[in-house]
């Protein structure tokens, strides 16, 4: 009588349910080892850096998962985290008084991924120390104003492609400008509080010149804001990075690139086939299907060499232009394999013949987006039969 908190684990069943009734009875919480329905409460397993505490809890229902999750936690998290996060709660007071209202989240974000964790990391906590102070004097990360780009590869569709960094930089960024094709799912990884701004672009109806969206986003980044640019797939692969890049760094602003899976990536892992394959293929060229107006349609016969993997972006309104070109060096019955909304429910894959390929892409409706993946290989023989024109869709596995 008069315990708060009872726990019981006898191993015997009978044991057990007459000592939970005691302990009822007396009017304690009582906890029923691997016995969920037996339990008014129940631990969680604990991941611990004091003053940085994760608990880890599935109301009794799976206690191993519960220790599998810590585990995986416990490898995430740095040993000096706990007085790395002390430190920076003793600090707190002088950034309030010190770092401007608006400055504060910064401040935080690079206190807690820049410079001075990055030394208390490698055991420098005065270093580390200094650093923290030093910027809190000056009211800003480093004595800068905060505001920065980063490019962020957004992956071919799938929220759950995203890399580590892409996730880390949507959940600091104050404003993401967004592609038209990015999943919503991938935005929902970001702080609520961001600002999102859809700046896609779409043939024929383009609302959002290239230019202008350099200079909105170098304006955001110079009234101190953490801005993301999200493009799918790799923002280094027909992703116009070059532009942005060009921009930022005129104005002096700090940006980086977070690299994405790009869409040819995507399209095989769809087809369950690498786009390499030794003996048959040895090099793998990318390639776009649009050029800006005006330019010259690219050279595709000459990207299909034998041993060569073709992975053409953005080439569904271009079919005509781009199989006859590519007549020129590969039989008709050559096979292409078209993967639409790669990583997607909706994906769809289509194989047909190279001289059907513009028939096939209106029989089945496929407008993009899609990759198309032709290869020459290097065994000649592999192109002499025909290739049927088959679809199918091509659900992802959860």
């Amino acid at each position: 009588s008069g315990a708060a908190l009872v726990f019981v684990a006898t191993g015997c069943p009978g044991l057990d349910a007459a000592l939970h009734a005691l302990a009822k009875e007396a009017g304690a919480l009582v906890n029923v080892v691997d016995r969920p329905e037996l339990c008014d409460v129940t631990t969680p397993s604990i991941v611990d850096r004091d003053p940085v505490v994760v608990a880890i809890g599935t109301e009794g229902t799976a206690p191993v998962l519960a220790r599998r999750i810590k585990t995986e936690i416990e490898a995430r998290l740095d040993p000096r985290l706990g007085a790395y996060a002390a430190l920076a709660g003793r600090l707190r007071g002088a950034v309030a008084a010190r770092v401007p209202r608006e400055r504060r989240r910064a401040f935080w974000a690079w206190a807690f991924s820049g410079a001075p964790w990055a030394a208390h990391r490698r055991g420098a906590e005065r270093e580390a120390a200094a650093a923290l102070k030093a910027a809190i004097a000056e009211g800003a990360p480093g004595g800068r104003n905060a505001g920065s780009i980063a490019l962020v590869g957004a992956g071919p569709g799938a929220a759950d492609l995203l890399t580590l960094r892409a996730v880390e930089r949507l959940q600091e960024a104050d404003v993401i400008f967004h592609d038209r094709l990015v999943d919503p799912g991938a935005l929902e990884l970001a702080r609520r509080d961001a600002e999102r701004v859809c700046v896609g672009k779409a043939v024929g109806a383009c609302e959002w010149p290239q230019p202008r969206i350099d200079a909105l986003i170098v304006a955001e980044a110079r009234r101190g804001r953490r801005v993301v640019r999200l493009k799918s797939g790799d923002p280094s692969v027909f992703g116009r990075a070059s532009e942005e890049l060009a921009a930022a760094r005129a104005a002096g602003v700090p940006v980086e690139v977070v690299p994405g899976v790009t869409a040819a990536a995507a399209a095989a892992a769809a087809l369950g086939r690498p786009l390499s394959e030794r003996g048959e293929t040895d090099r793998i060229v990318l390639a776009t299907g649009t050029c800006r107006p005006g330019d010259p349609d690219p050279d595709w016969a000459a990207l299909a060499t034998p041993g060569a993997t073709l992975a053409l972006y953005m080439a569904v309104r271009r079919a005509d232009a781009i199989a006859r070109d590519l007549l020129r060096v590969l039989p008709p019955g050559s096979p292409v394999e078209v993967v639409a909304d790669a990583s997607l429910p909706s994906q769809r894959v289509l194989s047909c013949p190279l001289g059907r390929l513009p028939e096939a892409l209106r029989a089945h409706g496929v407008r993009g987006p899609a990759i198309l993946l032709v290869r020459h290989p290097k065994q000649a023989a592999a192109a002499s039969v025909e290739t049927p024109i088959v679809a199918r869709p091509s659900p992802v596995t959860v």
